[in-house]
């Protein structure tokens, strides 16, 4: 239930339910299973009924927004974009960032069915949120923290954590220097060295990986 109430906040928790779908099948808990994925989608359902029975045209402003959102800040997609100056329209990051996503999760999938021992909740969770940021055409600040328990939990080691967290302090101070004008070049066009902090931020991320 609790899943589903988060996604009905934010989309991410969601993926926690495909954890859950390998460590159950690895177990064979088939009623433990269908009752979670139950549980989250009634949460979800009673969530979400309010708004979409008294403003229907509001509610679904959150997906046509994302849907129709170019490649934005924090994002890959905008490295690509302004670097190599590529028109990349929202339909083709759509599909490009599905594409990859699902092949990720089927990754993920065949990873923990596959692994020596069944798989810890956090660990594929943090697989799987981790490749869903990869991927996003946004990265906000603020989405460290959808990633930081998951990490901390599937990769309890403290040189790991710091040299991602580094990536993200650095990442976190570049965004704002970058829409506050003073990551500018002085003799015009883009700025680089967000682009740098950007990738340095994935790059960090990955690293988590090893």
């Amino acid at each position: 239930m609790l899943v589903g109430l988060g996604t009905a906040t934010k989309l991410y928790p969601l993926f926690l339910l495909g954890a859950l779908l390998v460590i159950c099948l690895r177990e064979r808990r088939w009623r433990a299973l269908g009752l979670a994925w139950l549980g989250a989608g009634v949460a979800w359902v009673l969530a979400n009924l309010p708004a979409v029975l008294t403003g229907l045209e509001q509610w679904r402003v959150f997906w046509s927004f994302n849907s129709e959102r170019g490649a934005d800040l924090g994002s890959l997609w905008l490295v690509a974009a302004q670097a190599a100056d590529l028109d990349i329209t929202p339909s083709t990051i759509n599909t490009t960032s599905l594409v990859f996503f699902a092949a990720w999760c089927a990754g993920v999938f065949v990873l923990g069915m596959l692994a020596p021992e069944t798989p810890r909740l956090a660990q594929l969770g943090f697989l799987l949120v981790a490749g869903f940021l990869l991927v996003n055409k946004v990265y906000s600040p603020q989405y460290v923290l959808w990633l930081l328990p998951l990490a901390v939990l599937a990769r309890p080691r403290l040189r790991d954590q710091l040299v991602w967290q580094a990536g993200e302090v650095l990442y976190f101070a570049s965004v704002w220097w970058y829409l506050g004008g003073l990551l500018d070049a002085g003799g015009g066009g883009d700025a680089g060295f967000y682009w740098v902090a950007i990738v340095l931020r994935v790059v960090a991320e990955l690293y988590l990986f090893r």
